[in-house]
């Protein structure tokens, strides 16, 4: 039970034994050759094991290049499988850059490897046990919204960059006065020479403060913090100063550790945006699988993670939105705490990709967010607001959309704006 388990698809020309056992023993106690020191006690202990290895078929030509294979000569044919490896958390430690390390690393290196992806991890509670909880997470953060039942209806502040403080600030007064949950910043707009956080946060902070008082419901803004580590820090200080609740930042760009630090040092809840994930994620044989990489950063302690969209404008399919939706929704071990985080579905949003979206996630726990499907909405954002919500009743009530729409007059209109789109 002191072990991780990995989950990998490999490809090589080499026999499958061979290269597992020399998976197992690179990212553990041994390298090419058995070394002095290496005694049997310490493979015992401390030795990666191979728990499963399964076909999966062949190719006739390698998936990724090596220099390795073609020095040997090994013409084919490239033999697949699926491939567990245990590794003794002894070796590891609480230290997120190294379990990384351990389980990737190296890996995607090995001479004898043409493919290979990091598809899952298993990850004992007695280990989750010693990395931080969510702030908020699923119940935190509909708590913190007064939302309870339904979905969480977001946006995203739009134009990406180039709005000036006050131009921001009025906007978010638009979309409160409209009725939404959530708002965000874009991935690209951090602290930007003409919005910078320093002007931003207190203007913004105080439009929603304003609504706030005035109405009583919560506006939840996550403010992209992505920066260097202190200066993160000193973002997020600002953020809580000015009586905001959460901040966002770009994972792949910050990193693990940041990502701990930051965890560590503010309660606000912490949005993850995952851009970049797909230079590790859409080659078949080669990087890392959503399982594995949102566990790692759920280790780090977040409370929302970006899981794209159905049928919106990026790569993912119906099936890899719906597993990492789901993946989002369970506890990340096994017996251990509801260390649940919120699955935000964004990229091409709008209230006609509300059913599956709810399909998907096999729950309302979400966070559903539409830039253009509010702020482009034909009869303006408050008519997109009012449409993601005609939508969630029609639902609820068991209707067809496009019958509902014929008493819904936001629905009808996004159906007939963006329905041909």
């Amino acid at each position: 039970m002191d072990r991780i388990v990995a989950d990998y698809l490999l490809e090589t020309p080499f026999p499958l034994e061979e290269v597992a056992a020399m998976m197992a023993g690179e990212q553990s106690s041994g390298t090419f050759v058995r070394v002095a020191g290496e005694t049997d006690e310490l493979r015992a202990r401390a030795a990666a094991e191979v728990l499963s290895i399964e076909p999966e078929g062949e190719a006739d030509h390698p998936s990724l290049a090596s220099a390795y294979v073609e020095r040997k000569e090994k013409k084919g044919p490239f033999r697949r499988a699926r491939v567990r490896i245990a590794y003794p958390v002894g070796n590891i430690g609480r230290n997120l850059p190294t379990l990384a390390a351990t389980v990737s690393g190296n890996l995607y290196d090995i001479g004898e490897i043409t493919g290979l992806k990091l598809l899952s991890l298993d990850i004992p509670a007695a280990y989750r046990a010693r990395y931080p909880l969510p702030a908020l997470g699923v119940a935190g953060t509909r708590a913190a919204l007064g939302v309870a039942e339904r979905p969480i209806f977001g946006t995203i502040i739009k134009p990406n960059v180039g709005m000036r403080p006050g131009e921001i600030a009025a906007l978010v007064d638009t979309l409160c006065a409209a009725g939404v949950d959530f708002i965000k910043d874009d991935e690209v707009c951090a602290n930007p020479d003409i919005a910078p956080l320093a002007e931003r946060v207190p203007a913004v902070m105080a439009v929603i403060r304003a609504w706030r008082e005035k109405t009583g419901r919560a506006v939840m803004m996550a403010f992209n913090i992505t920066d260097e580590t202190d200066a993160m820090r000193r973002h997020a200080d600002l953020v809580a100063a000015e009586g905001g609740n959460c901040v966002m930042a770009s994972l792949n760009w910050c990193g693990l550790s940041a990502m701990e630090s930051l965890r560590a040092h503010t309660p606000l809840a912490i949005h993850a945006h995952r851009n970049g994930f797909g230079a590790m994620s859409r080659h078949p044989l080669l990087g890392i699988g959503f399982q594995a990489y949102h566990a790692l950063y759920r280790l780090a302690g977040i409370d929302h993670m970006h899981v794209h969209g159905i049928g919106g404008k990026f790569v993912d399919d119906a099936e890899e939105v719906t597993e990492a939706a789901r993946a989002c929704l369970r506890p990340l071990s096994v017996d251990g705490p509801d260390d649940r985080v919120m699955p935000a579905f964004s990229s091409g949003q709008w209230a006609g990709t509300l059913p599956r979206t709810l399909e998907a996630a096999g729950s309302a726990d979400l966070m559903f967010m539409c830039g253009g499907g509010i702020l482009a909405h034909p009869d303006g954002p408050a008519a997109g607001i009012a449409s993601l919500r005609e939508a969630w009743e029609a639902l609820q009530a068991g209707e067809d959309l496009a019958a509902a729409a014929e008493t819904r007059p936001a629905l009808a209109a996004a159906i007939g704006f963006f329905g041909a789109r």
